[in-house]
């Protein structure tokens, strides 16, 4: 849909699909090792922790000193996925509140050109956050974090599905669909094909008030 192609690029649509009735298929359906097992609540008190990557010597660290929001779990194919995982799992964090504090000169930022300009280990792989420069973009002021790259617990805990049918873009066999929406259902994140009402209504009510619709 359009808000998708302005702000993250690529064609997505925004309708939340229903399951079909179908029952939970258990755990045997794989989303995501953090919330296979089910969704862990964070913590109100908790201000944060360090992000490591995978390498085995020098890591890139990264400091993250607040609690996230909005975490979620993203069907999407530009979000970094652990391995064997057909979601990821991304939070949003106040970009004051992130900084790199170990081997800075690993990173580089995947696509100069997307919205999310992800800086990830050039050894590894890993996404360590994902940040938004066009200062016009309903989002811009928040990176993107993988809250599962910590060895703290008590971070917020994944709210909903995000982007669903794109993991079929990603390789997953359309007729697994109906069950990997019933497993979500189950976990209690509603699945979207898009991102949740909450989140798509803010993108929605910055671009009226940019084009005059709404009052700024």
């Amino acid at each position: 849909m359009g808000l998708f192609n302005v702000f993250f690029g690529g064609k997505q649509e925004n309708h939340a699909p229903t399951d079909g009735g179908i029952s939970d298929p258990g755990p045997s359906v794989k989303i995501h090792p953090s919330v296979d097992a089910g969704v862990q609540a964070g913590l109100s008190d908790f201000a944060g922790g360090s992000l490591t990557c995978q390498c085995t010597t020098n890591p890139v660290k990264v400091k993250v000193d607040a609690q996230t929001a909005h975490n979620h779990v993203c069907g999407c194919t530009k979000c970094w996925k652990p391995a064997g995982a057909i979601f990821s799992q991304v939070a949003v964090v106040d970009r004051g509140a992130v900084s790199v504090v170990e081997n800075a000169d690993k990173l580089e930022i995947i696509d100069t050109d997307a919205a999310i300009q992800r800086h990830a280990c050039k050894d590894c792989g890993v996404h360590m956050y994902g940040r938004i420069e066009n200062k016009d973009h309903p989002f811009h002021g928040l990176d993107f974090v993988h809250t599962e790259l910590s060895a703290e617990n008590g971070w917020s805990g994944a709210e909903f599905a995000a982007f669903v049918s794109s993991v079929i873009e990603g390789g997953v066999d359309p007729s697994r669909m109906d069950n990997i929406r019933a497993r979500l259902k189950a976990l209690g994140l509603e699945p979207y094909d898009a991102l949740s009402p909450a989140l798509m209504d803010a993108i929605a009510t910055h671009v009226a008030k940019a084009s005059g619709a709404l009052p700024g």
